[in-house]
């Protein structure tokens, strides 16, 4: 599929903007402009929002049958284009094909998901106490949804939030990140092609801050969700709490990774590294502070070092390309700035360190050493292929280092003890744990995470119940 300038999709129809402006999309491996991006203006949203309505009105009456029906559709035509699509995500985010071919055809697997449960949105009837009465509660959408979502999974990131938008009965207007706009467009594109009717689903790109606090301000729009950075999601939080509207808020992360004195050490620095690694590192449920038992630590950093000796850093479509660049050049300043930082404060490089090249924003996969608790990668999430390691001597040492920071989104450990993966799972304060494995993030499964990193769901059927009103109905049978 060759790169085209993708449009804003308003009431069915694919456009440019109203004012004809645009902005410029580029290839994070050359730093190359690779085409142009439809920028809306006030006039595009009002025409997006006024679709919007007008598609809840028509989506919220469509059987659960049909809305499901369509929904699987989208999920086959996805299936059958997600070689097309995967190369336009490489061409704009820079991950490696076989990543974005794997994160095409697992959001087709979201879509089917929420396509089953559609059709499992229930009520109940609760007893009265009065036997001439009938109680009923009763499961409705609730309204017209403003979807915001990040660069690093284009696709991934829109489609959890469509999925149970629709599988409800909600419309949703979706700004897509003007980073990585192609592939979101193609996503959009399936659901149209399925036969969802016009409005139902919307697409616009531009300025985030003016569509943000336009979109969640204004009457049409019901509920509010975002995948994106903690300040940010607060930001967007507090506004969607001034005008009383439903949030999801998927936020950052620093995800802590325990290696216990009874782990599988080679199982860890192959999982963990895996998951590190992956996107180059700019993944929201990235493992990036490596907990490792002191007994541990320098044959676990040898494995660690090992995986990233078999990286192989290049252009996401080159072929036995494992790693691509960072999506942008504020990431390369970003993970040289995290290193000097630690250096300087005593830690050691035991891989990587450096930019690569000049051309791209190519940086080498980061193993660092005896990295100490004040260091700016402890503590801030570094987004990037960067491997923090710093040794422990009790599990209970370890849960508190992993609970000190405000964030709860994602966790992992390693352990050959039930009784110590018990006791990991009781006390880490998070949204989400992995045990002896690398992330598996499956739709059926909940995603969200505690305290600082948002509220509520983007997996599982708990992901519905934001997409929900709940009405108490009681009839007096006269």
């Amino acid at each position: 599929m060759t790169y085209a300038n993708p449009q804003l999709l308003i009431d069915g129809q694919w456009c440019d903007a109203a004012d004809g402006k645009t902005m410029a999309i580029v290839n994070p491996a050359n730093g190359l402009e690779i085409g142009r991006l439809a920028h809306a203006s006030i006039v595009d949203l009002d025409r997006a929002l006024a679709a919007a309505q007008k598609g809840f009105d028509i989506w919220r009456k469509t059987p659960a049958v049909e809305r499901s029906a369509i929904m699987r559709r989208a999920a086959v035509l996805l299936r059958e284009r997600s070689g097309a699509i995967a190369a336009l995500m490489t061409q704009e985010q820079g991950k490696p094909l076989a990543e974005a071919k794997g994160e095409t055809m697992m959001s087709a697997e979201v879509i089917e998901f929420f396509a089953e449960e559609a059709r499992r949105v229930y009520g109940r009837i609760v007893p009265a106490r009065n036997l001439t009465t009938q109680q009923q509660v009763l499961k409705e959408p609730v309204g017209p949804v403003a979807a915001f979502t990040p660069w690093n999974f284009p696709i991934n990131q829109i489609v959890r939030k469509m999925g149970a938008a629709l599988a409800t009965g909600c419309s949703i207007l979706v700004k897509a990140p003007e980073e990585t706009p192609a592939s979101p467009a193609e996503l959009i594109r399936v659901f149209v092609d399925a036969g969802v009717p016009a409005g139902v689903v919307g697409l616009v790109y531009g300025d985030p801050a003016e569509i943000s606090s336009y979109l969640i301000a204004h009457p049409v729009i019901r509920k509010i969700t975002f995948t994106g950075s903690t300040p940010v999601g607060k930001q967007l939080a507090a506004m969607a709490g001034l005008h009383m509207k439903r949030a999801t808020m998927e936020l950052g992360g620093h995800a802590p990774v325990i290696v216990a004195e009874d782990a599988d050490v080679e199982l860890a620095a192959r999982s963990a590294g895996a998951a590190k690694f992956r996107n180059a590192g700019q993944v929201c449920i990235s493992p990036t502070r490596f907990l490792v038992h002191s007994s541990l630590k320098d044959s676990f950093a040898a494995a660690m070092v090992k995986q990233v000796q078999r990286l192989k850093v290049g252009n996401g479509m080159d072929d036995g390309t494992t790693m691509g660049p960072l999506a942008n050049p504020r990431r390369v300043t970003a993970m040289a700035q995290f290193t000097e930082d630690a250096v300087r404060r005593g830690a050691t490089v035991a891989a990587g360190g450096e930019r690569i090249g000049t051309t791209g924003n190519f940086f080498a996969p980061t193993v660092l050493m005896d990295v100490p608790l004040d260091a700016m990668v402890f503590n801030d999430e570094p987004f990037g292929p960067m491997a923090a390691i710093r040794t422990f001597d009790t599990l209970d040492e370890a849960i508190a280092e992993s609970n000190r920071l405000p964030f709860g989104l994602a966790s992992y450990a390693f352990t050959g003890s039930l009784k110590s993966a018990h006791q990991i799972a009781q006390n880490l304060q998070v949204g989400m744990l992995w045990i002896n494995q690398p992330a598996m993030a499956w739709p059926e499964m909940p995603f969200g995470g505690v305290k600082d990193s948002g509220y509520g769901s983007e997996g599982g059927i708990e992901a519905l119940e934001a997409y929900l009103n709940t009405k108490s109905v009681s009839i007096a049978c006269v």
